[in-house]
Order: structure tokens, then C-alpha cells, then sequence
């Protein structure tokens, strides 16, 4: 009985010791299979749907966003995958219609854009209606993902008593974005603004290792990691970029606001370095 109660007071003290670490485990087990859901939402985009209606939408071109960091996923990960997504443009393209300040047009998939307007004229239908012109733009909106730092900050605490040990690591990475706005006309590179997301992950351990009555041995392990979804993390700052690029565009003149005095509004104070309302 004896050997029993140890045991139950060895699980119960490291039950209490995972309990009182600073993050917890899922609530629910994973599953093998699961349903497709809906990308979850950054509070960067909410922020930018919210903006103040400009004077009129934009139309800008938009190119690709590449992926000029060099990384690739450290060790055991495959070693031709990047650190970073790289549909980056897709998502700067989602982030100008949420934003509802521009119309963005196609210029990545040009060419099938071009290559179905060439069927439809080909087609012989008296009735076709004949193909508007393509709309071309002012202005094109680029970018690139410039910097992927693994292990900024690095860390952890950790303590064993008796065989019952518990320890909890924790790291960040950091993902830069850069924005640019080109006048088409003359070339010239009217605002170029960057932003920063830091990618974090932790991880807990606890373990137990005792003899509980002669030649009984316990050993007992358990743990789990978190690791920041590094793509959310690309959108975040991509949604950062787009509404500082909108705030400093409105401090210089160089599209307006439908109602000047929304230029109180307060995430331009947030996002527009020294903004100046």
C-alpha cells in the first residue's frame, strides 16, 4: 500500500507542477482527420477593415512578393522547405480588398488573363459582346519578405526534486516585410514602409524517474510544444505594412481621406510613426 500512495503522490505533484506552468495543452486530443476551416483572422486585419473610407478606391497593379530571406527550415524539416510561405503576393492582394482603399488588378497570372481574352475574340459567336479594355493602374503596390532571425531569444527554467523534474523552453523568430508604392509614370518610389512579427514557440517537459519499492522503477514522461503558425505571422505583417503605407500616404498628400476628419482617427496615431493629424 505503501508503494501504492507514493505513486499517487508522485503523479499528483507533477500534475500540479504542469498545472502551474504558463501555457496549457489543447483542450481536445488531435485528430487523425479533420474538417477544412476557415483561415483564422489576424487582429492587424480587423483593424484594417475598420479604416476610414479614402475619397475614392485606387487602382493598383500588383506583382509578386518574394521571398528574399535565403532561409529554409532548420533540421529534421526537409531541406528544400522554405522558412517562409510563398504565397506572400496572395495574401498582400486579400489585404488590399479588405483594406478598401484599392482596387487591386492581375498582373501575376497576366498571361492567362491574356491568353483567355485571345479565345473569347477567336470564338465564332455573332452575339459575343466585344471585350472592354484591360484597366490599367497609377500606381503598383510590391514587395518583398526581406528577413527571417531564428532564435532572437532564446530561453527556459526547469527544476528536479527526488526524480520529479519539470522544465519549460521557449523561442523567437522574427519575419520582416517591406511594402513599396511606385508611381507608375515616372518610376518614382512615392513610399516604401516595413514591419516586424515575432513568431513564437514554447515547450513544456515534466517527467518523473524513481524507484518505488525495490526493483520497481517508474518513469513517467509527458510534455508538449507550441509553435506560432509562421504564415499568420507573414500576414500580420504584410496587414501592418498596407495600413502604414495608407497612413503615410495620407500624411504626405498622396491620396485622401472621404471625410478629413477621420485624420483623427486613432490608428493612424498608431501605425503612422510621427503622424501629425
Amino acid at each position: 500500500m505503501n508503494g501504492i500512495h507514493r505513486l499517487l503522490s508522485i503523479v499528483s505533484i507533477v500534475s500540479l507542477a504542469t498545472g502551474c506552468a504558463t501555457f496549457s495543452p489543447p483542450a481536445e486530443k488531435p485528430e487523425l482527420r479533420g474538417d477544412a476551416t476557415p483561415l483564422p483572422t489576424t487582429r492587424t486585419r480587423d483593424t484594417l477593415a475598420s479604416l476610414p473610407p479614402p475619397k475614392g478606391p485606387i487602382a493598383v497593379s500588383v506583382y509578386a512578393v518574394k521571398d528574399q530571406t535565403g532561409q529554409y527550415k532548420p533540421a529534421p524539416s526537409n531541406s528544400f522547405s522554405t522558412a517562409v510561405m510563398q504565397g506572400a503576393t496572395a495574401v498582400l492582394v486579400k489585404a488590399l480588398l479588405d483594406s478598401k482603399w484599392f482596387v487591386p488588378l492581375e498582373r501575376e497570372g497576366l498571361q492567362n488573363l491574356l491568353t483567355e481574352r485571345k479565345i473569347i475574340r477567336a470564338a465564332k459567336n455573332p452575339n459575343r459582346k466585344k471585350i472592354p479594355t484591360l484597366a490599367s493602374a497609377s500606381l503598383i503596390i510590391e514587395g518583398s519578405i526581406i528577413a527571417y532571425d531564428s532564435n532572437i531569444r532564446t530561453g527556459g527554467a526547469g527544476a528536479r526534486y527526488l526524480g520529479i523534474g519539470i522544465s519549460q523552453q521557449y523561442r523567437e523568430d522574427q519575419v520582416t516585410i517591406n511594402l513599396r508604392a511606385v508611381d507608375v509614370r515616372t518610376g518614382r518610389i512615392l513610399h516604401s514602409v516595413t514591419s516586424t512579427k515575432t513568431i513564437f514557440s514554447r515547450q513544456l517537459d515534466s517527467g518523473i524517474f524513481g524507484y518505488i519499492r525495490f526493483g520497481k522503477l517508474l518513469e513517467v514522461e509527458t510534455g508538449y510544444s507550441y509553435n506560432e503558425p509562421a504564415q499568420l505571422c507573414v500576414m500580420d505583417a504584410i496587414e501592418s505594412a498596407l495600413i502604414q503605407l495608407i497612413a503615410e500616404g495620407i500624411q504626405r498628400g498622396t491620396w485622401k481621406l472621404k471625410n478629413p476628419e477621420d485624420i483623427s482617427h486613432p490608428v493612424f496615431a498608431r501605425f503612422g510613426g510621427n503622424w501629425k493629424g
